[in-house]
C-alpha cells in the first residue's frame, strides 16, 4: 500500500487500523519538518483529540476509545521539539471479540458504500477485514494529531482554523461571520453554531437513527489569518493543495470554495470581488473567491464547503455479494456506527486544512524562516 503521506515540507505519514492485532494495536503518525525549540506536549495535542473521538454522545458511534495520544519521538531532554521527525501514538482499546467476530462474520461480503470490493480488487484477500482497516474512520486519528501540530505552529503565526455543520438533510444554519460561528463552536453535539438550527438538526438525525439509517450533510470550514501570497499559479494552487488535503478523507464527496458552484448562475460583473482600500490595505467588498485567486490566497478568509456522506454502516438488511462464492446474499443489519460524522469529522477537516496551509506556507517563506519564529539565538547571532 502507497499513498499513505501527505505534503512535500510539512510532511504526515500515518499508519495503524481499526483494530490492528494484539494489545499494542493502535495508530501513529510522523511528522516531518517540525521546527526545533517548539513547547509541545501531548495535552496540546489530545484537545484536538477529543474533538473526534467517539464514544462521546448519541450523535457518534458507542465505540469507546479513550484516544489517548502520546509523543515517542522528537522531543529532547529540555522537553522542546529538536527539529527531528515527531512521533505520536494513540493505542486502540475498545477492541472487543464480539464485535472482531461480528466482522468476520461476513468478511466475504460487499457492505454496499465501503471500500470492501476495491480494496479485494486491489489487495485481494489479504485486504484488512476487521473494521475496514485503513478505510475505516478511525484511519484519521493520525491525521488529527499531526494537524493538532500544524495547528499548534500555525497559531504562532495567527491563522486559526475553525470547521462546523452548515447543513443537515436539508436544515441550513444561518450566514455567520468566524467571530459570531466561533462563540458557539462545539456548544452542541453536531457542532453547529447556529443554535436554532442545531436543535432542528439533532432531532432529524435522532429520527433517522431509529428508522437504522444515517445522516450526511455539510460542513463549512474558515481559515482566518492567511497572508496573501500561499500557493503557486499552475499545479500546486492553493485550493488544489487544500482539495488534495480535504478529498482525501474518506467521507467527503464534494468540494465549494467561495461561492462555488453558485458561480455558474452568475454574472462576471456580480461574482468579481471589488477591491477597496482599507487604509493602505487592499481589501475586498465581496468574497466570492474564497479568499484564493489565481490559486494564490489574497489576505481574505478562506471559505470551505465540503459534503459529507452519510455513514454507509447502517441498521436495514441490504443487498451484497459474496466475493468468495461469487453470489447475490443480504447483509445483516449493524449496530455499531455513527448516525452522522458530522459531530466528528470537523476536526478532521480542521486537521488536514491545517496540515496544506502549514505545508503552503513553507513552500512560500521556507522552512528556514519558519524555523526562527522560536529560534532566538539565531535571531540574535544569525540576522537576516
Amino acid at each position: 500500500m502507497i499513498g499513505n503521506s501527505f505534503g512535500r515540507f510539512f510532511r504526515i505519514t500515518t499508519c495503524g487500523e481499526s483494530y490492528g492485532i494484539g494489545k499494542g494495536s493502535g495508530l501513529a503518525v510522523i511528522l516531518d519538518g517540525i521546527p526545533p525549540g517548539l513547547k509541545l506536549t501531548d495535552a496540546d495535542i489530545q484537545k484536538e483529540m477529543d474533538k473526534r473521538r467517539p464514544g462521546k454522545g448519541k450523535l457518534n458511534s458507542p465505540r469507546k476509545e479513550p484516544d489517548q495520544c502520546h509523543i515517542f519521538a522528537g522531543i529532547g531532554q529540555d522537553g522542546v521539539t529538536t527539529g527531528a521527525p515527531l512521533g505520536i501514538m494513540v493505542h486502540n482499546v475498545d477492541t472487543q471479540e464480539v464485535h472482531i467476530n461480528q466482522y468476520k462474520s461476513y468478511k466475504d461480503l460487499i457492505r454496499p458504500g465501503h471500500a470492501e470490493y476495491t480494496y479485494f480488487v486491489k489487495y485481494g484477500e489479504n485486504a484488512d477485514w476487521c473494521g475496514a482497516g485503513r478505510a475505516s474512520g478511525r484511519e484519521t486519528v493520525g491525521r488529527v494529531a499531526g494537524g493538532a501540530v500544524a495547528k499548534f505552529i500555525l497559531a504562532k503565526e495567527g491563522i486559526e482554523l475553525m470547521a462546523f455543520t452548515k447543513e443537515c438533510m436539508g436544515i441550513k444554519a444561518k450566514e455567520m461571520s468566524f467571530d459570531e460561528a466561533r462563540k458557539n463552536y462545539m456548544k452542541n453535539e453536531i457542532n453547529c453554531p447556529d443554535l436554532e438550527a442545531s436543535e432542528e438538526m439533532i432531532k432529524k438525525v435522532m429520527e433517522i437513527k431509529n428508522e437504522g439509517d444515517t445522516a450526511g450533510g455539510v460542513i463549512e470550514l474558515r481559515i482566518k489569518g492567511v497572508p496573501a501570497g500561499l500557493g503557486e499559479p499552475v499545479f500546486d494552487k492553493l485550493q488544489a493543495i487544500l482539495s488534495h488535503a480535504l478529498m482525501s478523507i474518506g467521507a467527503i464527496k464534494g468540494i465549494e470554495f467561495g461561492a462555488g458552484f453558485k458561480v455558474a448562475n452568475m454574472k462576471g460583473s456580480e461574482c468579481n470581488d471589488h477591491p477597496y482600500l482599507e487604509g493602505k490595505k487592499v481589501s475586498f467588498k465581496t468574497n466570492n473567491a474564497g479568499g484564493i485567486l489565481g490559486g494564490i490566497s489574497n489576505g481574505d478568509e478562506i471559505v470551505i464547503k465540503l459534503a459529507v456522506k452519510p455513514t454507509p454502516t447502517v441498521s436495514v438488511k441490504q443487498p451484497s455479494i459474496n466475493m468468495k462464492e461469487m453470489k447475490e446474499e443480504i447483509l445483516s443489519p449493524i449496530t455499531r456506527r455513527d448516525p452522522t460524522l458530522l459531530g466528528r469529522i470537523y476536526a478532521v477537516a480542521e486537521a488536514m486544512a491545517a496540515c496544506a496551509i502549514l505545508d503552503a506556507l513553507y513552500m512560500y517563506r521556507g522552512y528556514d524562516n519558519v524555523c526562527r519564529i522560536d529560534n532566538p539565538w539565531r535571531q540574535k547571532n544569525n540576522p537576516k
